[in-house]
């Protein structure tokens, strides 16, 4: 009969997941770095993937205290948003909304990493491991910075350059419509004109 499965198995699984992910998330901080046109929007991915390597170190340390090897398990969750990092990327890289879809790929990085940290963090209380608690907690706090940095940069540079496009198109449809309108009231007054001219005669 197969052993039942515990919560210190589902933290060991979820932690090797995160292991994963976390390795993934900084690969695709370096691409988001390199693709991005703004240079705050750079150094924030920037410093991040910074903060990232030490995140992993903390998550290895983490092994260490459960009495565990430091394993990753691939994160179906985190691969696909980095697959979708990358279709975004070719099909927006050369636009103005480029850094606006960045920002929101990588916050769905770190929202997903959020959620993550959150519940190790409440497992680790859970089955007494208070040192795996407090690292856990700190990279939960960087990652919540992160996503908060990343809403900043959102608002002030990416979001505004990404709607320059709209807004030209809109003034191009306002200049359209008063030529219509013009042209509109023109015919109008030559259709006025001709009602005139024959009721004259």
């Amino acid at each position: 009969m197969a052993k039942e499965k515990t919560l210190s198995d589902a933290f060991y699984e979820t932690l090797k997941d995160v292991y994963w992910a976390e390795k993934q998330g900084t690969r695709s901080l370096g691409k988001a770095a390199k693709a991005a046109k703004h240079p705050e929007l750079k150094k924030v991915f920037e410093n991040h993937r910074e903060e990232s390597a030490h995140q992993i170190e903390r998550l290895e340390q983490v092994f260490e205290i459960i009495g565990k090897t430091a394993r990753a398990k691939t994160c179906e969750a985190m691969k696909g948003i980095s697959e979708e990092m990358t279709e975004d990327l070719e099909d927006f890289g050369d636009t103005k909304a480029a850094d606006a879809v960045l920002v929101g790929c990588a916050q769905a990085v770190e929202h997903y990493e959020i959620a993550r940290y959150g519940t190790l963090k409440s497992w680790a209380k859970q089955l007494g491991f208070a040192d795996a608690e407090k690292l856990l907690g700190e990279t939960l706090e960087e990652e919540k910075r992160a996503d908060q940095l990343l809403s900043e940069v959102a608002e002030q540079v990416a979001n505004a350059a990404g709607g320059q496009g709209e807004m030209e198109e809109e003034d191009d449809e306002d200049e359209e419509d008063k030529e219509s309108r013009s042209e509109l009231d023109g015919s109008e007054s030559d259709e006025k004109s001709k009602g005139k001219k024959t009721a004259k005669k």
